[in-house]
């Protein structure tokens, strides 16, 4: 609302707001009563390192090492090398993380303006102190709590912290709390409190902390985590009995050089190497990778990555709501034309003698008047620098919601009131003035009509709108599109990518912008005015049309929310304090480097680079992240579960476990472990879909049962009824189980690129030379002299190979029928800015983006 104009807030400091003096600010620095709050609650060093080396598979994997330890021999407890490497790439990978995300966070930071000794100055969040007095103005963010001092039209939105959409009138002695922000107007406040004692700095302090909070795809993980790590207590006391109680304990006629040996410590080898397999040791470990990696990425690219889910929700994102300036055309505007409207009022010239005044001179008295021009204002103000001598009385800020700001002057004539903004808004539906600047606008041009009001703008009760406005001029601004934003659209289309342009500009102006970039259904841009209000009805509406002209803050919300609840994931774009409500809402926020503060405190993501064509290799990350997670995902479950398989078979037929710990620890690092790192970080353009751990286990558990009863069946035919198996019945299952998880994982990798062929021909190939080598086959306990075992143990492969392609086959099939499946709506609020597990429909996958 429009509020009088004192010399407080005209630029002439009174004593109550000259600020605080240097001295004052050094005592309560001393006394420690600042804005403490970190820039960002990154994890420390120790923590990163203690976070990676205490956990639970580590934990198991100890033990396991341990009893190795004493048992011996030295090779069987090769497999924590593999913890340990592990463990060290997840605390480098994350330290490369906290370095990236660190520094883009103090780039992003924000920059209070302060009111030192008389002279306002920008500083950092974390130098405010106690009773410092701040500036505030539109799209500013609150960074403390405090008192108004003084108040221009100064409105606050504070839904962020109560949940209350109307914007707050502020005046003089009322409250400021952290985390609000300036929808219109200007002011002053008097930092009351500062640093954890302010009302959002423990709200603000989690938002931006360095986790990997819960997600669909961690969550999930960690239910089968849960669930393995409770089978291991069965399964390895069957195995224990079975070695000890069964027939199984029989000791080798080969030396194995262990510290030990005896019917125990053969059960515990044993008994080692089954537990070895079923942990998924470094499947945790990836998804942390994978997470770290993609926000290093990003950041190279300028893209700040504020809740490290986001990665995962960009995985999903079907739909792409988009402002359109600062977005898909330039930052910056020029004033191309000044049409003057025909006026009752005489001849144009200098006011006084009972003439107008010209356009140009009330235009540039009303870029003079306002003490934060956006970007149409800061225009006219570059086009007409040189106002004329008229004191300013009042001042009606600019809001997003009325669509329209306004100025009072004093001028020899007596009081004038100006108003400029939308011609749809202060103009009539009928009116000609109108029926014009829409014919303007039509050809992608911005159009603001500049009036005179009939009445005062001024009061602590200022109407919505200014009354009856006699049109003067039409102000045609020209708007650059972003060169790179039609092939950003043409990306989006290609990937399934719905972009939908959300803008509060008028409705033919954005359509004509969303036709020049080739955007679907451009030709019938929508006036959000005329959507309705039932939820289910604006829903269906938004669903259907692409482009929405005149949307106010409020119906952005509404419409990402109508979306959301026809099963879409949303993500959100924005520069502006009008986005902030969207932003929150949707699925995943993206704000632009250059944005208010408001917007970029509550994205999820911040563009630094201010480029609308950097969002589509931030989708691109979040795809590669999910989807290669979930390749991962299914060897190294296939491995648990072939490991069940073998154990509850051994354990139930009383034989002596086939494998030693070494030959788990050369089966999972050949078959799993080292292939799995690779393709974790490898390009993957397919959209994610829901229920990943559903998906997962469909291929897994027939996958793995098929390769453990193959290992055992191929073991069982080498024994031959043998009471003792020696090294050539032990290496059958191995070149067996070797076999048919590599057919697994060349399944897993598909479709095949150079890299991933090369990778598994290089594992078929380490493993050729450790059969083929005398030291290989030394080191590791394997015998190839009996060609029928090996010939044996390649047949049970092949025929093993043959069933799991079925399986996949089937499955396959099963996942494209469901595809096709229209989405089924659900309704869902969204928790703080947690991901949510969308309903959305999944796109058909499509080949690797490579170019990523």
């Amino acid at each position: 609302m429009a509020q009088e104009r004192g010399e407080g807030s005209r630029g002439t400091l009174t004593a109550d707001v000259r600020g605080l003096t240097a001295e004052e600010v050094a005592e309560r620095v001393a006394a420690g009563r600042t804005n403490d709050v970190p820039v960002r609650a990154a994890r420390t060093v120790g923590q990163i390192v203690r976070a990676n080396l205490f956990t639970r598979i580590n934990a198991m994997i100890a033990v396991l090492f341990g009893i190795i330890a004493v048992i011996g021999p030295l090779q069987d407890g090769l497999f924590a090398l593999v913890i340990v490497f592990n463990t060290l790439i997840g605390i480098v990978q994350e330290l490369r993380a906290k370095r990236t995300l660190d520094r883009l966070a103090i780039v992003n930071a924000a920059r209070p303006r302060v009111v030192r000794d008389g002279t306002v100055a920008p500083i950092a969040t974390q130098e405010v102190v106690l009773d410092d007095v701040l500036e505030f103005a539109q799209g500013d963010q609150a960074v403390v709590d405090g008192v108004v001092i003084d108040s221009s039209g100064l409105e606050v939105d504070e839904s962020l912290l109560t949940g209350e959409a109307d914007p707050v009138v502020k005046r003089p002695g009322d409250r400021i709390m952290s985390g609000s922000f300036a929808v219109a107007g200007s002011g002053r406040f008097r930092a009351t409190r500062v640093g954890r004692e302010a009302y959002a700095a423990r709200l603000a302090e989690e938002a931006s902390r360095f986790t990997l909070v819960d997600s669909e795809l961690r969550s999930g993980m960690n239910r089968v985590l849960r669930f393995i790590t409770w089978m291991l207590f069965p399964t390895g006391a069957l195995l224990i009995y079975s070695q000890l109680y069964l027939g199984g304990h029989v000791t080798d006629s080969v030396s194995l050089g262990g510290n030990v040996s005896g019917p125990l410590a053969d059960a515990l080898r044993g008994t080692v190497a089954a537990l070895v397999s079923m942990v998924p040791e470094g499947l945790v470990l990836l998804i942390s990778i994978a997470y770290a990696v993609g926000v290093v990425r990003l950041g190279r690219r300028g893209c700040l990555v504020q809740e490290l889910p986001a990665i995962e929700g960009l995985a999903r994102v079907d739909v792409v709501c988009t402002d359109k300036t600062g977005t898909l055309t330039e930052n910056g505007m020029r004033v191309a034309e000044v049409r003057e409207l025909p006026r009752a009022g005489g001849r144009r010239g200098p006011v006084g003698a009972g003439r107008e005044p010209a356009a140009a001179e009330v235009l540039a008295a009303l870029a003079a008047a306002d003490p934060r021009p956006n970007a149409s204002m800061a225009a006219i103000g570059e086009r007409f620098p040189e106002p004329p001598s008229w004191p300013v009385t009042a001042v009606a800020p600019f809001s997003s919601a009325r669509k329209w700001s306004g100025a009072g002057f004093a001028t020899p004539d007596g009081p004038v009131y100006w108003v400029l903004g939308a011609p749809d808004v202060l103009g009539g539906p009928g009116d000609p003035v109108t029926a014009e600047a829409t014919r303007i606008g039509e050809r992608g041009l911005r159009v603001l009509l500049l009036g005179r009001a009939a009445g005062p703008l001024t009061g602590p009760d200022a109407p919505q709108e200014p009354g009856a406005v006699e049109p003067v001029a039409l102000v045609v601004l020209d708007q650059r599109v972003r060169a790179d934003a039609a092939d950003t659209l043409r990306y989006f289309a290609g990937q399934d990518v719905e972009v939908k342009v959300v803008s509060g500009d008028n409705a033919a102006s954005v359509g004509a912008v969303a036709r020049d970039l080739g955007l679907p259904e451009a030709h019938a841009p929508v006036d959000a005015r005329d959507l309705p209000d039932a939820p289910d009805a604006l829903a269906d509406r938004v669903r259907r049309a692409t482009v929405f002209g005149r949307v106010s803050p409020e119906r952005k919300r509404e419409m990402v929310r109508g979306l959301r609840s026809r099963g879409h994931t949303v993500a959100m774009t924005g520069d502006g304090v009008n986005d902030v409500l969207a932003l929150k809402e949707a699925d995943i926020g993206v704000a632009m480097g250059s944005g208010s503060p408001a917007a970029r405190a509550v994205a999820q993501i911040v563009l630094l680079d201010n480029r609308f064509a950097t969002l589509p290799h931030v989708v691109a990350e979040g795809r590669r992240v999910i989807g290669n997670i979930e390749r991962v995902a299914n060897l190294f479950l296939t491995k648990t579960v072939y490991s069940m398989t073998m154990v509850t078979i051994v354990g139930l037929l009383g034989v002596a476990y086939p494998f030693f710990p070494r030959h788990a620890t050369l089966i999972n690092a050949l078959t799993f472990g080292i292939p799995s790192f690779f393709l974790a970080l490898a390009p993957n353009g397919e959209r994610a879909r829901p229920g990943f751990v559903r998906r997962t286990l469909r291929l897994a558990i027939p996958a793995g049962i098929i390769s453990g009863l193959a290992a055992v069946t191929s073991y069982l035919l080498a024994l031959d009824g043998a009471a003792a198996p020696d090294l050539v019945d032990r290496t059958a299952p191995v070149i067996t189980l070797c076999a048919t998880t590599l057919w697994v994982l060349l399944l897993v990798a598909r479709p095949y690129v150079w890299w991933k062929v090369v990778l598994v021909a290089g594992m078929a190939g380490t493993l050729l030379t450790v059969l083929l080598t005398p030291a290989g086959r030394s080191f590791f306990a394997l015998d190839v002299s009996d060609p029928a075992t090996v010939t044996t143990a390649l047949v049970v492969a092949a025929g093993a190979a043959v069933l799991i392609t079925v399986v996949r086959a089937v499955e396959d099939r099963w996942s494209r029928r469901a595809v096709r499946r229209p989405a089924r709506p659900g309704r869902g609020a969204r928790d703080g800015r947690r991901i949510r597990d969308a309903q959305n429909p999944p796109a058909t996958p499509t080949e690797e983006w490579t170019s990523g």
